[in-house]
């Protein structure tokens, strides 16, 4: 995403790029490549973005923090906001948190017509403001939600879908003549397996998500019922609300 960024920002903005690995500076266009912290005092940057993985977003932002005027605004994309807020609260600087709701692994990134963005509602105006324009410019659909509820919402969009690829993917076994169905099952679950282990796990640790597993355990519980007793009209009946669901 850190590279992703970068391109879409490179042409309208002057942008630096930070990593303590250089390869990874190769492949970037348009873009300052920085490799050593003391460059980044020299550049005075106006915003940093923060776009390590999850485990290291707050250490990366200590990292740096002594290298940045006091007005620089700190920004952070990540998928899980636990610990930011009191983060920010006695970092001493303006601060946008923000969360692109797609990734290289399943989205288009050539087209992000169909995709979301979450703006956290705490933020700094300024901020806001620049990300609202740089997500609108994506053609993103974006939304504003508070701390908690940008946590809430993922509970219930990541969870419910992780969960339910895990379980399906920890019963899965080697099929000769696939159908169409499992085969887009085992893409789903190979593409969320292909994720960092300490994301997958921070979501699923949400404090919000033991409510949606829960959920998901009870219907589970009354599809099991229904199968064991062959309740014809109970399936009808089941079928109708999942229906009624996904209209």
């Amino acid at each position: 995403m850190g590279t992703f960024l970068t391109d879409a920002l490179c042409i309208q903005h002057e942008v630096a790029l930070y990593d303590t690995d250089p390869k990874r500076l190769r492949f970037v266009f348009n873009t300052l490549r920085l490799t050593e912290l003391e460059e980044i005092r020299t550049f005075e940057p106006e915003m940093v973005v923060n776009a390590v993985t999850i485990k290291y977003t707050i250490p990366a932002f200590q990292k740096v923090l002594p290298y940045l005027s006091k007005t620089c605004i700190l920004s952070d994309i990540a998928s899980v906001k636990t610990g930011l807020p009191e983060f920010y609260a006695e970092a001493g600087h303006p601060f946008v948190s923000t969360h692109p709701m797609f990734g290289p692994t399943f989205a288009s990134l050539s087209d992000l017509s169909s995709q979301n963005a979450i703006i956290i509602s705490e933020s700094d105006e300024n901020g806001k403001a620049f990300f609202r324009e740089f997500y609108n410019s994506l053609h993103l659909n974006i939304f504003e939600y508070s701390f908690n509820e940008h946590d809430e919402t993922i509970a219930y969009s990541l969870s419910i879908p992780f969960a339910s690829t895990l379980v399906f993917a920890s019963v899965m076994k080697h099929q000769e003549a696939p159908g169409t169905t499992f085969k887009k099952h085992m893409a789903i679950a190979r593409g969320l397996l292909s994720e960092d282990d300490y994301l997958l796990r921070e979501i699923l640790f949400n404090p919000f998500t033991l409510g949606q597993i829960e959920a998901i355990r009870n219907e589970l519980g009354h599809l099991l019922t229904i199968v064991n007793e062959k309740d014809a009209e109970g399936m009808q009946e089941f079928l109708a609300k999942v229906r009624a669901n996904i209209e």
